[in-house]
């Protein structure tokens, strides 16, 4: 009971982990100290040291536990009872993406030690990469480095990563020095333009770029290059794109010589180990004496390929040309757009641009570059666009308009740009025809003012021709100020002349009365209705034998001495009203008006008169 007290104090109080004691008076051992796990591929070992004391004949053991499946601790294999500062746990099946914990106490003889815990680790982040195995192959010029991955056949630790490794090459030459230094993704490296007959040393190391794990270089290989070659490989290997085809080129200087080429799939050489056995014969480049070779489409349509020439004379075979990569999608040339044109209006074309093929790029974002003019001038406008159905506008009417376009690419090492297409050349539409309403608005505007226009002309020249003005110019006034001089100088059809009388009621006025004198009538010109107003009582026809007259009769003479002369009555309702009429004198072929009521019992008849000379005045209207 009291012992198991002193237990629970000591876990309490010290915080440290508790033993069970040996025996009835005996001492703990202290836990070993530095402990550390190293794992470098699949080779986990755990490091420590022992704590200071005699060593005596003490042994160490390990646990491991798996948090969050297993709470129980389980012995680590290969750890248990060791007698040095390391064990070996490699053998542990585990998950080397989860966590594991371990833990380490000393032993000797009945008595242990507190456990040294460590912390949680991942042991795939916790690995280094070991370095690659390196086989080297010497030739003339050149040295091939053969690489396997780190690790063994089928690691564990570097299984889903074999084919992601990078591998660092650090060669040099050891009779000159200096060291070239190069990196590549593929486990087979040859490394060229060296001098025959010389040692050369390398040295690898794999990494992992996107993981950060340690990585250390392997050791150091040495191979010596052989006896240079009789004939060179081939320099300059390179594939173009041709007329939608791809050609294989290289260059070589010698002559009556053949040459063999071969191709390869670029993810067979990601793959360790030899791949000699892979390479196969490009179709009709087989003992070919040209530097050139065209590849069949259907055998590279898609995807990444290696080529190699070889040369040949007689029995004499040079050595493989550098390996050369080429992508078939990246390779391709970009055709042009089958452009189609046509007229939307007056001012605008409509351009709808499509593959003329299918084509590797027809799902890429491509740009296209259209150019556009006059069929008959020479001066080009640029345009850019994203859509392949577009309206080009600001065009003249019913004129020729030629358009080409190519295709652009814009994707970093991708970026390329196709030819341009064949001009299309299409006309624009006419303008649109007038509205109706538009039209008879336009035409209204235009003939209402005209029609209005010729109106008034004509009414002034019928006017003029019909209705001709009775008052001569001022220049007859100033040559003839005498009235029966004017008189002399109106024409005929200007003579419209109206004659008025006055009459009695009761008695009726002779016109043959003779023996008034000539004072007691007073002869006055009849004018037109275009004159002052005043009336002539006197014939004025030649040989005419009834005069009658308005006089103003002598004083005393009657009641009709205050009646009016008819020179004062004038056109309009003031002077009648003057002379005490009652209304207006009305125009017609015979009128007549009463005056006031000291004229009673007489009235005024005007008569309008004829031209006698033309005979066919016509009658003008007057106001008396």
């Amino acid at each position: 009971m009291f012992a198991l007290l002193g237990v629970v104090t000591l876990v309490v109080v010290a915080g440290e982990p508790w033993v069970l004691p040996a025996a009835a008076g005996g001492t703990s051992l202290n836990p070993p100290e530095n402990v550390e796990v190293d794992i470098v591929d699949e080779t986990f070992t755990l490091r420590w040291n022992r704590s200071l004391g005699p060593a005596g004949n003490t042994t160490f053991s390990a646990d491991y536990q798996i948090p969050g499946t297993m709470d129980n601790w389980i012995e680590l294999p290969g750890c248990q009872y060791i007698a040095g500062t390391k064990c070996d746990f490699s053998s542990l099946k585990i998950n080397v993406y989860e966590k594991i914990k371990l833990r380490i106490r000393a032993e000797e003889g009945n008595r242990t030690s507190p456990w040294h815990e460590l912390d949680e680790f991942i042991p795939f982040q916790k690995a280094q990469i070991g370095p690659p195995k390196v086989h080297l192959e010497a030739e003339d010029k050149a040295i091939t480095i053969n690489l396997s991955p780190p690790g063994a056949v089928n690691s564990v630790m570097w299984d889903l990563d074999s084919l992601n490794f990078v591998y660092s090459v650090v060669i040099w030459n050891t009779s000159a020095g200096g060291q070239k230094k190069m990196e590549t993704f593929y486990p087979k490296i040859k490394v060229r333009h060296l001098s025959p007959e010389t040692t050369y040393c390398v040295k690898v190391k794999a990494t992992l770029p996107l993981q950060g794990n340690f990585a250390t270089y392997g050791p150091t290989q040495c191979v010596s290059t052989t006896v240079e070659n009789e004939l060179p490989p081939p320099e300059n290997v390179h594939v173009v794109s041709e007329k939608q085809a791809f050609v294989l080129k290289w260059d070589y200087t010698r002559e009556n010589v053949t040459f063999q080429a071969q191709w390869l799939h670029a993810y067979l050489k990601k793959l360790p180990g030899s791949n000699s056995g892979k390479w196969t014969q490009v179709p009709n480049c087989d003992r070919v004496r040209a530097a050139r070779c065209v590849l069949p489409r259907d055998t590279f349509q898609k995807g990444i390929y290696f080529v190699r020439v070889q040369a040949a004379s007689g029995n004499a075979t040079s050595p493989w040309s550098e390996e050369k990569k080429f992508d078939a999608d990246r390779q391709t040339a970009i055709a042009p757009p089958a452009v189609t044109v046509k007229p939307v209006n007056s001012s605008s074309l409509r351009v709808y641009l499509g593959s003329q093929n299918e084509s590797v790029f027809q799902h890429h974002a491509l740009t296209y570059e259209i150019l556009f003019w006059e069929n008959t001038s020479n001066a080009e406008r640029k345009m850019v666009e994203k859509r392949t159905d577009f309206t080009i506008l600001g065009l003249k009417l019913l004129t020729v308009y030629c358009v080409k376009a190519r295709a652009l690419l814009e994707d970093g090492v991708w970026s390329r740009a196709s030819g341009f297409s064949d001009p299309v050349c299409e006309k624009t539409k006419p303008g649109p025809a007038p509205r109706p309403w538009f039209t008879g608005g336009v035409i209204a505007a235009i003939a209402v003012p005209l029609v209005l226009g010729a109106v008034a002309v004509l009414g002034k020249l019928i006017s003029y021709v019909c209705f001709p003005s009775s008052k001569p110019p001022s220049t007859i006034d100033e040559c003839f100020p005498e009235q029966p001089l004017k008189n002399l100088l109106l024409s005929a059809s200007e003579e419209h002349t109206e004659r008025c009388f006055i009459v009695e009621d009761i008695d009726t006025v002779s016109a043959e009365e003779t023996d008034q004198t000539d004072q007691d009538h007073r002869t006055y010109s009849s004018q037109t209705s275009q004159d002052s107003g005043h009336y002539s009582n006197e014939d004025e026809s030649s040989g005419g034998s009834v005069s009658m007259g308005l006089g103003r009769p002598e004083p005393g003479s009657g009641p009709h001495a205050e009646w009016p002369e008819c020179a004062q009555l004038t056109r309009g309702p003031e002077p009648l009203a003057s002379a005490g009429m009652s209304r207006d004198l009305l125009v017609g072929e015979e009128t007549s008006f009463h005056g006031g009521p000291e004229s009673t019992g007489k009235h005024i008849t005007c008569l309008q008169m004829k031209s006698q000379e033309s005979g066919t005045g016509l009658p003008q209207p007057f106001h008396v």
